[in-house]
């Protein structure tokens, strides 16, 4: 979130940044600077009564000296109240401003900006669906979790719900072993959880809500907000943790492919990790990320690509975001499983996370989160890329956690 004297001093930066994200609302960014000078002329009036209060407040002997003291104090009233109003305002207008990009960031491309491919082929030659390979093996089930609860929920049965559970268990010690701390967390969580990880007011229509409590859109949620109001010694960082929960999204507006199977569903299971870091060092904390779910994937032995997102697909919280795709030889297209995003001090600036440097300097952190991996789509990606006439090969780092090689 961007604060008024920031904006001050780089007005033209941040339009030519909103531009880049495609955010062409930048007319609030004058309105912001008209509001914030108004407050300022009303606060330079206030400042004059409190003086001329405290001057007259010193004789109380002469009733038109207390008249008069009475008079300025209810216009001290007024003024206090025009400046809240201000402040809030220009806080309702604040926090509907995504975040600045880095600068490598392109404003649009028309081909996807690919940083690393990795290619396997499987001999194999008829590729199906894995919602078919589901229903062929018994693995899972869309139409039980209809009958259940509606379209967009699946039930994963007998060698798929191990299969799940396996790569739960398996990501979480990768990430463990990787330095990330684990937490269990709550899956439902108030307003002030999800406005200070920034999915409100941006992502509130796509999050269901119960009694003024949010379901998780993401782990990232409770995962980061454990830190909130901290200070933390520059020594202390980076913080690395990571959580495994359910997630919850609407996903009003989906049809057709895109959420056959396990495309999309409103409830699905994801490895979260992120990391807080010291302004200087965030660079390094994402690629530390990135290098970590590149490794994932590679000891599961899937096809796999790396996209820079371009500024208009970024996240409303996100500076700079790389998606993680696997490939999928049954739908021939290539389905997002992770994003590791780096967002700077936007987040820590409405959580109030800070760090105190060497020097005793007190700064905001930069916040850094990424899946790894969201469950659902990557057994998509195994069932589909390990598939033969009458089985299914696994991965050889999940064979200690289901006791088998294939599943027949």
């Amino acid at each position: 979130m961007l604060k008024v004297s920031f904006i001050e001093r780089n007005k033209k930066i941040i339009m030519i940044g909103l531009i880049k994200r495609n955010f062409y609302k930048v007319y609030l960014i004058n309105y912001i600077l008209f509001l914030y000078k108004k407050k300022n002329k009303i606060k330079s009036k206030l400042d004059n009564l409190i003086y001329y209060i405290k001057y007259f407040s010193k004789n109380r002997k002469l009733n038109e000296v207390r008249n008069y003291s009475s008079f300025l104090k209810e216009k001290l009233k007024i003024n206090l109240f025009l400046i809240k109003k201000i402040k809030n305002k220009i806080f309702e207008i604040i926090i509907k401003i995504p975040n600045l990009t880095f600068e490598e960031v392109k404003k649009n491309y028309k081909e996807k900006e690919i940083l690393y491919k990795r290619e396997i082929l499987n001999n194999f030659k008829k590729k199906i669906d894995h919602w078919e390979l589901g229903e062929k093996f018994k693995l899972f089930s869309t139409k039980k979790g209809a009958i259940i609860s509606g379209n967009g929920f699946n039930v994963f049965i007998n060698k798929g719900a191990l299969l799940q559970r396996s790569l739960i268990q398996f990501f979480l010690e990768k990430n463990i072993s990787s330095g990330y701390i684990e937490y269990v967390l709550p899956y439902i969580v108030n307003i002030n959880s999800v406005y200070g990880t920034g999915q409100i007011p941006d992502k509130k229509s796509q999050m269901y809500n119960i009694d003024n409590l949010y379901l998780i859109p993401t782990g990232e949620v409770p995962l980061i907000n454990i830190f909130k109001n901290n200070i933390f010694k520059e020594s202390e960082l980076p913080i690395k943790a990571t959580t495994y929960t359910s997630c919850f999204r609407r996903e009003s507006g989906s049809y057709g492919s895109k959420v056959r199977g396990l495309n999309r569903l409103h409830q699905f299971d994801k490895v979260e990790i992120v990391q807080i870091s010291t302004c200087k060092d965030s660079y390094l904390s994402f690629n530390d990320m990135v290098n970590h779910i590149k490794s994932l994937l590679r000891s599961l032995n899937l096809p796999f690509r790396i996209i820079r997102l371009c500024g208009k697909d970024l996240g409303f919280t996100s500076a700079l975001t790389y998606d993680f795709e696997v490939y999928s030889p049954g739908q021939k297209k290539w389905l997002e499983v992770s994003s590791v995003s780096n967002c700077r001090n936007f987040q820590s600036n409405r959580l109030k996370l800070r760090y105190r440097t060497f020097d005793g300097k007190i700064k905001l952190c930069h916040t850094l989160n990424g899946s790894s991996l969201a469950i659902p789509r990557m057994i998509s990606a195994i069932l589909e890329n390990n598939q033969y006439k009458n089985y299914i090969i696994l991965p050889k780092v999940l064979i200690k956690y289901m006791k088998i090689e294939k599943i027949y």
